[in-house]
């Protein structure tokens, strides 16, 4: 009777160690680094981070993170991306939109570009020149500018990077959002999901910025609601932040980019292991954040896994 008892509470004991495995990486996977921002979640106060206090999940798989680098005073590129259909309260912003860019570390390679009809015209290259980029930032053509969807000139810009050994890439966004081409008031948006996926493919972190466009579009409700939920959904699907003001213009554009400059100086790229689904690159839903301490992440909820790849630079 006892030997029976013993096979069966270890029979029992191997079933539930079965178990806890189970939500337990079983293998290396593929390497996987990405951009994340840590912020407060109460408070002023940002603890310092190491890689032991960051999970991540796929499904509910964790993930093995084999490291958590601080990236505040790293190089970067950073593209300011201008809707050309903005109205004309843009115009006024344009000093603020100058200081920005000049108060960005001097290792930040920048540009600047207006998005119209789909695509995004480089006005400035990237280069380290900050005060020759500011000085590129012009008037919004307003309805010269008929950009049909920003998030088309979204993916554009992203062909325009050039190749770096920066370990950061991010993009500051200033549209109303509005998609044009008829895909749908829906989060399943396929014009906004293809933008939000190539920012995602690319590693690219996007920041928002509403401001109203010219013509009916500019003051109706539904269309501008609607525009701003696709700029926030853009912004957390790649890690940045969006930043609204009711459906008006914003009192003044330089709260926000103080912001966009306090997150650069918290940032980290984390590293870990992806179990890939296929033979083929895809994207991944995974889930980024922080244990233990009073702090979160914005993070992308997808990333870019490409079966044997090496590990991006940190």
């Amino acid at each position: 009777m006892r030997k029976q008892n013993f096979v069966i509470t270890g029979a029992v004991l191997l079933l539930s160690t079965i178990s806890a495995l189970a939500g337990q990486a079983t293998g290396p996977g593929a390497p996987v680094s990405v951009v994340v921002t840590e912020e407060p979640k109460r408070g002023k106060t940002i603890p310092p981070l190491v890689a032991e206090d960051v999970a991540v999940k796929q499904g509910r798989e964790k993930l093995p993170v084999t490291s958590l680098v601080s990236l505040n005073g790293s190089p970067l590129q950073l593209l300011l991306m201008i809707d050309d259909s903005a109205s004309e309260s843009f115009n006024t912003e344009i000093p603020a939109l100058k200081h920005f860019l000049n108060a960005l570390p001097p290792n930040a390679e920048v540009a600047v570009g207006y998005m119209r009809n789909g695509m995004t015209q480089i006005a400035s290259g990237f280069t380290l020149d900050h005060a020759t980029a500011a000085n590129s930032i012009r008037l919004a053509l307003g309805p010269g500018g008929a950009d049909v969807s920003p998030y088309d000139s979204l993916a554009d810009a992203l062909k325009k990077f050039p190749a770096t050994n920066a370990p950061r890439r991010e993009i500051v966004m200033i549209s109303s959002g509005i998609e044009g081409l008829g895909g749908g008031l829906t989060p399943e948006n396929q014009y906004v999901n293809a933008g939000i996926q190539a920012a995602q493919k690319a590693g690219v972190v996007v920041y928002a910025i509403y401001s109203p466009s010219v013509g009916h579009a500019g003051h109706s409700f539904w269309r501008t609601s609607w525009g701003q939920n696709f700029l926030s959904q853009l912004a957390d699907e790649t890690g940045g932040e969006c930043y609204v003001l009711g459906f008006g213009s914003p009192v003044s554009f330089e709260p926000y980019l103080n912001a966009i400059l306090e997150a650069l100086q918290n940032q980290y790229r984390v590293t870990f292991a992806v179990r890939s689904q296929g033979a083929k690159p895809e994207l991944v839903p995974v889930h980024i954040n922080v244990i233990e301490k009073d702090a979160s992440l914005a993070a992308p909820d997808r990333v870019f896994v490409s079966p044997g790849a090496s590990t991006p630079p940190s």
